[in-house]
Parts: structure tokens; sequence; C-alpha cells
């Protein structure tokens, strides 16, 4: 079998449906609309979640809850995860980035205690778990707050 011989199996291809090619392919004149109407005219589609001038559901329906817009977001870093650096290093959120512990930008690093950790290390985040520092200073490490 070459690279040119390749070819997909039968029915995984299917026609392009070409409307408005003449009365003889069947999708001629008004090319499967129909005749008349909002959805017969070009620009003509209506918005999703539009009821036809009957009160929409997302606006019948109950609100509730409230968004805090000043939320922060942080990103979850764990004491298993401080396996890849070395003994004594500083680890700040730089050093976290280039590790691949942290994916998206957030608005602080938190240091929770789930796992071990037996070499000392300096970690620089906003925040941390009272069990993860203690963790991190029976080995002789510290926790600096930034």
């Amino acid at each position: 079998m070459k690279l040119n011989e390749l070819s997909p199996p039968k029915g995984a291809r299917k026609k392009v449906k070409r409307l408005g090619r003449g009365p003889g392919s069947g999708h001629g004149k008004t090319a499967g609309r129909g005749s008349k109407g909002q959805k017969s005219r070009s620009g003509g589609n209506i918005r999703p979640g539009y009821e036809g001038g009957q009160m929409p559901l997302q606006r019948r329906l109950p609100k509730r809850g409230f968004t805090n817009i000043f939320r922060k977001e942080f990103a979850v870093v764990n004491i298993r995860d401080l396996e890849r650096f070395e003994r004594g290093s500083v680890v700040d959120k730089t050093a976290l980035t280039g590790a691949g512990l942290l994916k998206r930008n957030s608005d602080g690093v938190k240091l929770l205690g789930h796992g071990t950790i037996d070499y000392p290390l300096v970690l620089k985040v906003d925040r941390c778990s009272k069990s993860a520092r203690a963790k991190l200073e029976a080995v002789g490490g510290k926790v600096e707050f930034v």
C-alpha cells in the first residue's frame, strides 16, 4: 500500500448539497428555504432564545444569587507537587509556572498540605494552609508571603 493509493472507506465522504443551482438540481429557486417569511430572507435569522415575541424562558425564570466582581481566583499547589524542585531552592510564581504547575493566569498561589516533603524549600506564595506550613517548617523549610 502506498500513500497515493489511500482513500476513505465507502460512505465516509458525502457530497455537499449545492443550493440555488437551477431547477434540475432539486435545490434551485428558493434553495430549500421555502417561500416567504423571515427565515427565507437573506440575513433573516432569529437569535437563540427568541420565542416569537413571547417572554423568553431566561426572562421568565426568577434570578437568584450574587456574583462578586472582586473575587480572587487562587491557583492551588500541593506539598506533593514540590518534589520536582531541588533542595533549598526558592520557589515562587515564575518557578511554578516554569515547572508546569501553574497553567492559567490567577490572582495568587495557595499552598495546600496534601502529600509529604523531606527536604527544605523556601516558598514565596500568597496564601498557605496551616498543615502545609507545618510540614514545610518541620523539615527546615520556610514560607514567605508575597
